[in-house]
């Protein structure tokens, strides 16, 4: 089943993308949305330095759907290095942890060497949890390519809960 996203062409891109998938819990949400807001570092209003995709149809989607569905959206696919996922675990745990997932595939990697690259880009995985807080830094040094996925994943996978949580280790 193809599932196609409404409002990825308004988006920012420059922002980066929430993909709502979970509606259980509207004060969760509103935690969660308001952790993105207080760690934006943007000048004008934090609700524009994120876009949100309302995505019910998404609801208990594995990673191969959520990317079918941005795929979908070539004009845009190239500007996203990673969407986050508001899931039912991002509603249900204190932390509001969003799924941060990697749009790199192995077919944008072209060659033997390459496919090296693809391989230890995804050897944590190609996603992992992260705070709400956390959200912007990430798509910035994605975005810029100032750091790679598996910086990120690296450091979530080292965490007890399977969250990245910050580079330094006093963060909590």
């Amino acid at each position: 089943m193809m599932v196609a996203l409404s409002g990825l062409s308004e988006r920012n891109a420059f922002s980066a993308l929430i993909i709502r998938t979970d509606f259980t819990d509207e004060a969760a949400w509103r935690e969660m949305t308001a952790e993105l807001e207080r760690s934006s570092h943007y000048d004008g209003d934090p609700a524009e330095s994120y876009d949100v995709v309302d995505a019910p149809e998404l609801d208990g989607a594995d990673t191969d759907a959520i990317l079918a569905a941005i795929s979908a959206h070539e004009e845009l696919w190239d500007q996203l290095p990673v969407v986050f996922v508001a899931d039912s675990t991002t509603m249900r745990a204190d932390h509001h942890a969003l799924l941060a997932v990697t749009t790199m595939t192995r077919e944008d990697f072209d060659d033997d060497e390459e496919d090296d690259e693809y391989e230890a880009m995804v050897e944590f995985g190609r996603e992992f949890r992260t705070l709400p807080r956390e959200v912007h830094s990430i798509h910035a040094n994605l975005e810029l390519a100032n750091m790679d996925f598996q910086d990120f994943s690296s450091r979530a996978h080292e965490d007890s809960d399977g969250v990245f949580r910050s580079f330094s280790s006093t963060a909590g």
